[in-house]
């Protein structure tokens, strides 16, 4: 008998600004919520530039029906990091 997937939604997170050691770092805060999973999406330009993120985007993909305190405590993640570095563009994957 195999598991049933349950069905999960993904939204991804940007900022411009965050280096490379932020996203790890945001990613591995995140992956400590049950039912998390997060995956770095790499920087897509063919131009080298040092003050650009290495890291596009995070991914975050967490179950439709996600435990009310487990969606607390990645609100919490994701605003201590705001207050940190500033605004965290999010968005829905389809």
């Amino acid at each position: 008998m195999q598991p049933i997937e349950l069905e999960r939604r993904r939204e991804k997170m940007c900022s411009s600004e965050l280096p490379l050691a932020v996203y790890r770092e945001i990613a591995a805060h995140l992956q400590q919520v049950e039912g998390i999973t997060t995956e770095l999406i790499t920087q897509q330009s063919q131009k080298f530039d040092y003050q650009q993120s290495q890291i596009s985007c995070l991914s975050i993909e967490y179950p439709v029906k996600f435990d009310a305190s487990c969606q607390k405590r990645v609100e919490e993640i994701l605003d201590y990091y705001t207050k940190l570095y500033g605004s965290l563009q999010r968005e829905s994957i389809v």
